[in-house]
């Protein structure tokens, strides 16, 4: 069992001894179109916006979070950069939540499953805008990467929590946005 710690009302939890997840990596470090805190009005974006893009290296498995880039030589060059993997060696996809950033380069991994969480899945089924269906995530991927409930930023949203390196990790999609927005609980 899991020692249980709290900072503020975030509940983190010390890693388990053992996991099936050999490493992560941050593919694409995410930004926003504008940012309130840096003085930028909500009326008119400043910079084209990108989402965090993080991979996720198992026994068996390699999953890709959020990918991120539209253009398909970009999203190769970024996953060869920092993993040296092509997309044809990602296994699984999964996508945090519905915006378009998130799912902007989800058709250059056509031999990986595609999961979501059941209400995020349903939304981007419905939408008709993908060659193919994203599969409802079970409450565990590949036995050791847990999805659970962030709702916030979109009702639906999904985390995703493993232990690797004697750390639990949490891949929050845009549940925070940036340090700003989580000391404000924005």
């Amino acid at each position: 069992m899991r020692r249980r710690h709290f900072l503020g009302a975030i509940p983190l939890f010390a890693a388990a001894a053992t996991s099936k997840v050999q490493r992560w990596s941050v593919i694409t470090i995410g930004n926003l179109s504008r940012n309130r805190y840096w003085g930028e009005p909500d009326d008119k974006p400043f910079r084209a916006v990108i989402c965090t893009c993080t991979l996720i290296i198992g026994d068996g498995f390699r999953l890709l979070v959020d990918p991120s880039l539209s253009a398909q030589a970009d999203m190769a060059k970024e996953l060869d950069r920092r993993t040296g993997l092509k997309p044809d060696d990602i296994t699984a996809v999964f996508v945090t939540h519905e915006h378009a950033d998130h799912v902007a380069g989800l058709e250059h991994f056509q031999k990986a499953v595609w999961y979501a969480a059941a209400p995020v899945a349903e939304i981007l089924n419905r939408s008709a805008k993908l060659t193919r269906k994203l599969e409802p995530a079970p409450a565990t991927l590949f036995g050791s990467v847990e999805v659970f409930p962030t709702p916030g930023h979109t009702q639906g949203h999904h985390s995703l929590r493993f232990d690797c390196e004697g750390k639990s990790i949490v891949v929050a999609g845009d549940a925070v946005a940036t340090l700003d927005f989580w000391r404000e609980r924005r």
